[in-house]
């Protein structure tokens, strides 16, 4: 890594976003300004599914380990999972939400009129990494998924395939990252039959070809259930990432005796499509991080503007104008500390605030506020609705 470049952990407690601690090797406590940011990005994917008619559910972070023996996860994942006894019966800590997506969709019966069921989740996970291989946000023992699972009838997979691929490749986008398509196929060590496999590695290469995407294969590289798109992106370090995954899965719906009512009258099995547009959550906002070296963009950014008046005379009108801000929805504070201008621009610019809005007497007679960005760059004096409109456009435009 370039040595001007910092790395994810040193800008979180720079700018206060997460701490690690030994007491929770693995798992991230967020501070305040972090916990903005997470809550923040996961308002954001929520927009962006809801237009195609997601679900969201919550199922428990600790369940019977005889859920995963059913699901086919025991025989292939069980390394990786935590176990614990309780009353004589074996419980595990929630690896992945897919055989709990799977609980809820059997819970009652299906017709082929409710096809397509997206579930959506941001489930709580625990997996068992080694403590050799834990690194900050980019490797934990607990983490969440912006995890969803859709259940569809055989002539909808290509429908949904490339409806995801269209929300994935707008999500990255609106974050600045070219998305990279790649074919990940069947591994030595997997369920079900290779006809399966084949049929189902056909449909997702069929979806790539009609949605008139380039993409590479992966070959063996799927997961042990079924073949998977993975996409990739490169950061602003030219390093390559992979975050989103599409798996196509005839297994689980077969392990878990899923089924739904076809019009004909005879039950037929659902498809299990799982997708992930970020991935580990924690892990997505390491590479944010070291991506954007903590400048995050306005819509991203815990705190979106800061006031900075130049002596105590000017703290009510500094605290109007923030208390104005907030009301729209704008993260903003006011620096009334005892500090020089200088002192509170340097610290505000090293908070990577974008916006600093400086107040005097010239500013409080004029109702406006001198605008400076985080870049040094000063502006000219700007009416308050003015700036409400600028920045709020640039939220809304995710610019």
């Amino acid at each position: 890594m370039n040595k001007t470049l910092k790395d994810h952990r040193e800008i979180g407690r720079e700018l206060d976003l997460f701490m690690m601690h030994e007491y929770a090797p693995g798992a991230a406590f967020w501070l305040p300004k972090g916990w903005t940011l997470y809550k923040t990005l996961i308002e954001f994917i929520r927009s962006k599914i809801e237009p195609y008619g997601y679900q969201e559910i919550s199922t428990p972070v600790m369940i019977k380990s005889k859920l995963y023996q059913e699901s086919g996860h025991w025989q292939h994942f069980r390394e990786n999972i935590f176990n614990l006894k309780i009353e004589n019966e074996d419980y595990s800590l929630k690896p992945m939400n897919c055989p709990e997506a799977a609980l809820i969709f059997r819970s009652k019966t299906r017709s082929y009129n409710d096809l397509p069921l997206r579930l959506s989740e941001f489930g709580i996970l625990h997996r068992n990494e080694l403590s050799g291989v834990l690194g900050g946000l980019l490797r934990v023992r607990q983490f969440v998924i912006d995890d969803a699972h859709l259940f569809v009838r055989p002539d909808q997979i290509q429908e949904e395939i490339n409806k995801l691929l269209k929300l994935v490749t707008g999500v990255y986008q609106s974050l600045g990252f070219a998305p990279r398509f790649y074919l990940a196929t069947k591994p030595d060590k997997a369920m079900g039959d290779t006809k399966t496999w084949k049929e189902a590695e056909s449909d997702l290469e069929k979806a790539l070809k009609d949605a008139k995407v380039d993409f590479e294969i992966k070959p063996k590289d799927g997961t042990f259930y079924g073949p998977k798109i993975d996409i990739h992106i490169y950061d602003s370090q030219d390093r390559d990432w992979q975050l989103a995954t599409i798996q196509l899965d005839f297994q689980i719906p077969e392990k878990m005796r899923l089924g739904y009512v076809d019009r004909d009258g005879s039950k037929k099995q659902p498809v299990m499509i799982h997708r992930a547009i970020t991935g580990s959550l924690e892990r997505f906002i390491g590479i944010l991080i070291e991506h954007f070296q903590g400048a995050f963009p306005v819509w991203l950014s815990p705190v979106q503007a800061i006031v900075l008046p130049l002596s105590d005379k000017f703290h009510v009108y500094a605290r109007g104008i923030a208390t104005d801000l907030k009301s729209v929805g704008i993260r903003v504070e006011v620096n009334a500390r005892n500090e020089t201008l200088q002192a509170k621009i340097r610290d505000a610019t090293l908070q990577k605030i974008p916006y600093l809005l400086v107040v005097g007497e010239k500013e409080e007679k004029a109702q406006t506020v001198a605008l400076r960005t985080r870049d040094g760059r000063d502006h000219r004096q700007m009416k308050i609705d003015q700036f409400k409109q600028k920045i709020l456009a640039e939220i809304e435009n995710k610019s």
